[in-house]
């Protein structure tokens, strides 16, 4: 595409597009990046630059680009029938087996799926079903949900309630009544600061749980809701004690526990979910992203017997869904990638192999001045930017993760910031190759961002004592 037609697409995108999580002002002043195409873990900009994914676009291409039996499924399946709903007593075939292929990699106890358009509708629908599960329990006072702060459910109401993103709750208050969120296991953020052994934090934490639960009693508490490692909040790993600590915790107690898989599910952690890498037993799982690779929308909830269960035998008519509710394009493509990611060995793959690698390489980071930690579980990993002199964080005002993130891109990787945290989550058939290139990149980047830094704080200096 000519720099004309780029600069083009940019002026309408300007005049026109209004973009998801963007300062709309910042934006126009700089104008889009064009994403023309892609192939396996690169997409292809305007220009022709070949970039190097390291995000599989928002945590979801886990196939990669270009599979061309996923374009085939969903060509197929418009030919056939591109859209009926699900309401009304009326199903299609795509539906049906999709619902029976996730129930055969999902948990022993998970045989029900509630098909949503995305993981925000699956995290709605979760708010939905808990609510109603209890009240036909004959406890309709157990309405609170706990989730955990800087948690990530979404960006609808009920999902950003339900999420614990300050930020999130600022722009989009008052949120849904009933919920409230507890200390986050994020150890390098809270823990390391105040010197705590990262399993007495993860402990900690669990603690805190528990004194919620305890501060609203038991009787009002409907339900816990978390990420097996948190995706938006920084590629959050909790510490080793967290889990089995808040397992503990929640076998004491009648409250339901909620696991979102949308980042983790199918594969990410080198398990078909995070919560067989953690040995959760989860009453309601949402589920997206990763389900399609991608390729078209899909999400939904796999349901606990015990839920679904109460749900069809107590319930009557449940008051909720969506018209693309299942789609079947959706749907024969969704079923397609898990057909394909199970014939190819995907998940073992991230387990066995491209995880324990990544976590080599990428751990190798560390020694990188900036850094102050570099993590990583199955095929998704962080980097913590620190002030070299100190080991602290920067100045907020200095804005370090966006000029990492801003270099990166320059040097043709897709690396994420948020805040002075730099994460990764790359296809999931990335090779030995392409991790060993997002490695060499990382380091380029971080190289070019220590430099800036290093110009930025002399000037500071200079206009100090001016």
């Amino acid at each position: 595409m000519s720099a004309s037609k780029t600069g083009q697409l940019q002026r309408l995108d300007r005049a026109h597009h209004l973009h998801p999580f963007t300062d709309f002002k910042s934006l126009g002043e700089e104008g889009s990046r064009i994403i023309e195409r892609a192939e396996g873990a690169y997409i292809i900009d305007s220009e022709g630059n070949r970039i190097l994914d390291g995000m599989a676009g928002l945590w979801c291409v886990n196939l990669g680009y270009g599979r061309e039996e996923l374009v085939a499924a969903a060509t197929e399946q418009m030919h056939q029938l591109p859209y009926y709903n699900n309401f009304f007593k009326t199903t299609h075939p795509p539906a049906v087996q999709l619902a029976e292929k996730l129930v055969s990699l999902a948990p022993e106890h998970m045989n029900r799926v509630f098909f949503t358009g995305s993981g925000s509708e699956a995290n709605d629908t979760v708010l939905r079903m808990v609510r109603r599960y209890w009240a036909l329990k004959g406890k309709p006072e157990k309405q609170w949900v706990i989730g955990r702060e800087n948690g990530y459910h979404g960006s609808t109401v009920a999902g950003m309630s339900l999420g614990g993103m300050a930020p999130m709750h600022e722009q989009g208050g008052p949120c849904v009544p009933g919920i409230t969120h507890v200390r986050q296991p994020y150890w390098f953020g809270e823990g390391r600061p105040a010197g705590q052994d990262p399993n007495d934090f993860g402990i900690e934490c669990a603690a805190a749980l528990e004194a919620k639960i305890r501060e609203l009693g038991e009787e009002n508490v409907a339900a816990f809701i978390a990420e097996p490692v948190q995706g938006a909040g920084g590629a959050i790993i909790p510490p080793q004690s967290y889990w089995p600590a808040v397992k503990a915790v929640l076998d004491k107690y009648d409250i339901l526990l909620v696991v979102d898989e949308v980042i983790c599910g199918f594969g990410r952690l080198g398990e078909w979910f995070g919560s067989v890498h953690y040995d959760l037993t989860p009453d309601l799982m949402p589920i997206a992203k990763g389900l399609s690779s991608g390729y078209l929308p899909i999400g939904g909830v796999l349901v606990g017997d015990r839920v679904a269960d109460t749900l069809i035998e107590e319930g009557g008519e449940f008051f909720h869904g969506f018209t693309y509710s299942g789609h079947p394009a959706c749907a024969a493509v969704a079923l397609r990638n898990l057909e394909l990611m199970e014939a190819e060995g995907v998940v073992e793959r991230v387990r066995d192999d491209l995880g324990p690698y990544l976590a080599q390489r990428w751990g190798e980071l560390g020694d990188h001045p900036l850094v102050g930690e570099a993590r990583s579980l199955g095929l998704v990993g962080a980097l913590e930017l620190v002030d070299p002199e100190t080991g602290e964080r920067f100045d907020k005002a200095l804005g370090a993760g966006n000029l990492c993130r801003d270099h990166s891109f320059a040097s043709g990787l897709v690396m994420r910031s948020v805040g002075d945290t730099m994460i990764i989550s790359p296809p999931l058939v990335i090779s030995h190759e392409e991790i060993d290139e997002l490695v060499d990149k990382a380091r380029a980047a971080l190289d070019a961002t220590q430099r800036q830094l290093a110009v930025t704080t002399t000037d500071k200096i200079k206009e100090s004592l001016t």
